[in-house]
């Protein structure tokens, strides 16, 4: 859900869901006071369907306990493999929908000794295609783009999911900066801890024109040891460009020093900026001008 008043919509969903791929039909309903869950909407529906649907005592999480301990679970194993893989904090929705995926497959009842998916499925879940959260993966451009006959075929991407309406993964694509499913990937789940970060493109462009500041100076000049600290930050602070300055006398500067660059832009418009007080009342425009 994008926001909490979608919760009507996709509760409706799953009702009928429920009743027609498995035959099964909600008797109650149990939360918290939730306004998403406790309004109009929900009464009529519940009403209309004989959902019997009761709540917990304000300011009393322990009554609703199975739901409050399975979103701890949840919010340890993203933060976990969030930490884990060093992205970003916005990819918790991933990473949470990837840790619900695994623990529906993983995680054994202690009771009944089968897995979530096995007791609403009624097989055994295949795990050969869980993959590690986070790795490096190459996904193949297959008709995204017209390649050349020696461009690369694959972009370098990020592993952050399963795709929850087909059998694919769910990929961040780093050259396009997009989220995709596919099922043509290759992963490097061994050197999965040395992924950068993912950024804007306009923190890329100014990360390369960074390096490119300090590839210059180091070829202009050879860095000392001991002095390296302090000529790296002066170093960031170069233009990007080498070029040779011309004749910078004082004799050849136009105008005065100390009043800085006058543009004409600014001189055409100083009258936007300036008060004028006249000393007589004009009775014209024309006066007025000319005073």
């Amino acid at each position: 859900m994008e926001s909490k008043s979608d919760a009507f919509s996709v509760f409706k969903k799953l009702t009928r869901r429920l009743q027609n791929t498995k035959n099964y039909n909600i008797g109650s309903i149990e939360s918290d006071h939730g306004g998403e869950f406790q309004n109009e909407k929900f009464s009529k529906f519940y009403e209309k369907m004989g959902i019997l649907y009761n709540f917990s005592a304000p300011r009393t999480p322990q009554q609703n306990g199975v739901v409050e301990r399975k979103n701890r679970s949840l919010e340890e194993l993203a933060r976990t493999m969030l930490s884990e893989s060093s992205l970003p904090k916005y990819f918790w929705a991933d990473a949470l929908s990837t840790s619900c995926y695994v623990m529906n497959r993983v995680l054994i009842r202690h009771i009944l000794k089968k897995t979530p998916y096995e007791l609403f499925n009624g097989r055994k879940p295949n795990i050969n295609h869980l993959r590690v959260f986070g790795c490096s993966c190459f996904v193949l451009n297959n008709g995204k783009e017209n390649l050349g006959k020696f461009d690369e075929k694959a972009d370098l991407s990020i592993f952050i999911g399963y795709s929850l309406t087909s059998h694919a993964y769910r990929i961040y694509n780093k050259r396009l900066m997009t989220v995709e499913e596919s099922v043509h990937v290759v992963f490097d789940e061994v050197d999965h801890k040395n992924i950068q970060i993912p950024k804007t493109r306009v923190e890329e462009d100014e990360h390369n024109i960074s390096l490119e500041k300090l590839e210059i100076c180091s070829e202009k000049q050879p860095v000392d040891s001991h002095k390296q600290p302090i000529e790296i930050q002066q170093q960031s602070e170069l233009p990007k460009e080498w070029r040779i300055p011309g004749d910078l006398s004082v004799e050849n500067i136009i105008g005065k020093i100390k009043e800085g660059v006058s543009t004409r832009s600014s001189i055409s418009n100083f009258c936007r900026h300036t008060i004028f007080v006249s000393q007589i009342e004009p009775k014209s425009i024309n006066e007025a001008l000319k005073d």
